[in-house]
């Protein structure tokens, strides 16, 4: 099952995204209908087990899928994964009512989902959100704001963390099931130098935004123990993402210089260029070995913090290393639109930032080094 499903990732890669990507890095936005397509071929159920209407696939089979849309589009494949994130979360922590209410329309495409955590004022030290939650007599009363996040454009559901003790205080955050329709949340898009419309990148102002008690997901005390431990899941496959851009750029530059002749001969038999070609491939195999590592003791249900982190920090700076270099072996011909090159070099520039930046994750690959000894 699990490479027929990786084949027809790969069809919907080539076929549907690759055609369409070149227009989301100018501007445009996704069809609504390629949400839908993914939703019929299982990708926003990969890990949803079967009895709740997904594939009920491994951790490695979603980071695998993972790398091959990442080939073709890393903004689209980051909105795509983090709606099957929620609809999993869901499936793990949620009233099963909450489920039946959301999960077919995540399944299936109709709806999009993110999990929101940074704010104007904080990102990767997470237990300073400022969003909060207040006790009702029927549940929470939510306020704050959420920026930078994956799909906050136009997603229909989030999972939102605040907190509900004092500001600062890592114990007091919980994670709160919310319907972005709801009244007093308005959403607004984000962009940048980089086109940000595949990925979706919004944020949404939380104004009195009244939940149910059963839309408390994870209780302070636990919340952010375990979003730390989600996080691990996420570094790692961004950093098959990124290994999957840069695999794609080796092969659209070997199969060019096999053909593009240069001086009466071919590129790929002049060895500075083909060089510069090998040291793209064999760092690439260092960044594979070290998320194939992260990927193994993921599914294993081992600590993975380290190793998550390790393979995040390789495939995102040799990813940023390696692709200019590469576009440069392509010539002008690599700025092209129909090439990834332009779009792979921006994407990998957001994977440095989003899930860990990368300087505050050598930070921590420190810190857990110190720790294990020698």
């Amino acid at each position: 099952m699990t490479q027929a499903f990786l084949y027809r990732v790969s069809e919907f890669a080539a076929d549907r995204i690759s055609p369409a990507a070149p227009s989301w890095s100018m501007g445009g936005s996704p069809d609504p209908a390629m949400y839908e397509m993914a939703g019929s071929l299982g990708i926003l159920g990969m890990q949803v087990p079967l009895e709740s209407g997904g594939l009920g696939l491994d951790f490695a089979t979603r980071a695998a899928a993972c790398r091959i849309l990442a080939s073709a589009d890393f903004g689209f494949a980051m909105s795509l994964v983090n709606t099957h994130n929620i609809a999993l979360r869901l499936t793990e922590i949620a009233p099963y009512p909450l489920f039946q209410r959301y999960g077919p329309d995540l399944l299936g495409g109709q709806m999009s989902a993110c999990t929101a955590l940074t704010e104007p004022g904080t990102g990767s030290d997470f237990a300073a959100v400022t969003t909060t939650a207040s006790r009702t007599e029927s549940g929470w009363t939510l306020n704050g704001e959420k920026t930078w996040i994956i799909n906050g454009r136009h997603a229909g559901l989030s999972i939102i963390y605040a907190q509900c003790t004092t500001i600062g205080d890592a114990d007091g955050i919980g994670a709160f099931l919310v319907d972005l329709n709801s009244q007093g949340v308005d959403r607004y898009a984000i962009d940048a130098g980089f086109a940000q419309t595949s990925m979706g990148t919004g944020g949404f102002t939380l104004n009195n935004v009244c939940v149910d008690a059963d839309a408390l997901l994870i209780a302070p005390g636990t919340a952010f123990k375990a979003i730390l431990t989600e996080i691990n899941g996420a570094r790692t496959y961004v950093a098959a993402m990124c290994n999957g851009m840069l695999a794609r750029a080796i092969d659209d530059v070997t199969a060019y210089g096999a053909q593009r002749h240069s001086f009466r001969k071919p590129l790929n038999a002049i060895p500075s260029w083909q060089t510069q070609l090998s040291a793209a491939e064999t760092a690439l195999r260092a960044a594979e070995d070290l998320t194939a590592k992260a990927i193994a003791l993921i599914d294993a249900g081992q600590d993975s913090q380290l190793a998550a982190a390790q393979a995040k920090i390789a495939a995102v700076t040799t990813a940023q290393t390696h692709l200019p270099e590469l576009l440069q072996l392509m010539g002008a011909e690599g700025l092209r639109p129909e090439h990834p090159f332009t779009r792979h070099i921006a994407a990998a520039q957001i994977a440095g930032l989003t899930d860990g930046a990368t300087n505050i994750l050598k930070d921590r690959v420190a810190r857990l080094t110190a720790q294990k000894g020698p």
